[in-house]
């Protein structure tokens, strides 16, 4: 979790409520080229990042020093060294992660509290519903998978965005490419379709972990865990954005029917 940027406390709940709704970033937020040192726009989001340090941390630090690691994900770690992780982080100690760590334990680390998650990232009252878009394609796919995300609430919304761009990252450099100098750099061999394969299971939950049967899916509902995150690696950036023209709309009828949180945007702006 994270502290909210704003109190809202003196807002009812259900202004509370209208400005979670307005959790997903402002277009200008997730694009990568924006110019550095450029004064950030603030979004319509009153509520701060809400990603767990470890989580954030794990994959900042794959990014930094794993991205070119073959079969990350897939290697073996070690038990003892991602035990003493996991427990300095459930102490709540400030865990550094650098160099020195193993690209495999961090991996591991990650995988390990997604899958032990008590309530699933993507949670598991809409499992079905996002399993549903696996037999949709094209445009009426990605609506349903947006529409669908839209009802996250906004820690595991940021949570899988996070999640989402660092897998993004990974895939991009799963094949071999050369450097400036003609070496070549060896890709690290996840695919989009690997990292869905890895990954699909701890975020799409039917049961919980240590539960009758969690394990068990039927190969039906394997195939369409892998097929729906590999559309969410494809295309987070389009499906957490929400476009100008919805922004507006929003705005038109928070003015009618709340202007306090018109109020409070404008104060924040």
């Amino acid at each position: 979790g994270a502290m909210s940027v704003d109190s809202i406390t003196d807002l009812s709940d259900n202004a509370s409520k209208l400005l979670e709704a307005l959790q997903l970033s402002h277009p200008h937020e997730l694009d990568p080229r924006r110019i550095l040192g450029k004064k950030k726009a603030l979004s319509l989001n009153p509520i701060s990042w809400q990603v767990p340090r470890i989580v954030d941390r794990c994959c900042t630090h794959i990014e930094t020093h794993g991205l070119q690691t073959v079969g990350i994900f897939r290697v073996g770690s070690s038990k003892k060294r991602v035990q003493q992780l996991r427990e300095e982080f459930d102490q709540g100690l400030d865990v550094f992660l650098d160099e020195h760590q193993s690209v495999h334990d961090v991996a591991a680390l990650l995988k390990e509290f997604l899958r032990d998650m008590p309530d699933s990232l993507i949670p598991r009252e809409l499992y079905g519903a996002f399993l549903s878009t696996a037999t949709m394609e094209g445009p009426a796919q990605l609506d349903a998978l947006q529409l669908l995300l839209f009802l996250l609430p906004p820690c595991h919304s940021d949570t899988l965005h996070r999640l989402l761009r660092f897998l993004g990252e990974v895939a991009r450099h799963a094949e071999r490419s050369w450097d400036a100098d003609g070496r070549e750099v060896p890709g690290n061999k996840m695919t989009v379709s690997n990292l869905a394969t890895v990954f699909g299971p701890n975020i799409l939950q039917k049961e919980k972990p240590g539960e009758k049967d969690a394990s068990a899916l039927n190969f039906e509902d394997s195939a369409a865990i892998i097929l729906v995150l590999q559309r969410l690696i494809e295309h987070h950036q389009a499906l957490f954005m929400v476009s100008p023209e919805m922004q507006c709309d929003i705005l038109r009828r928070l003015f009618q029917t709340d202007p306090d949180v018109i109020d409070y945007l404008l104060r924040r702006k």
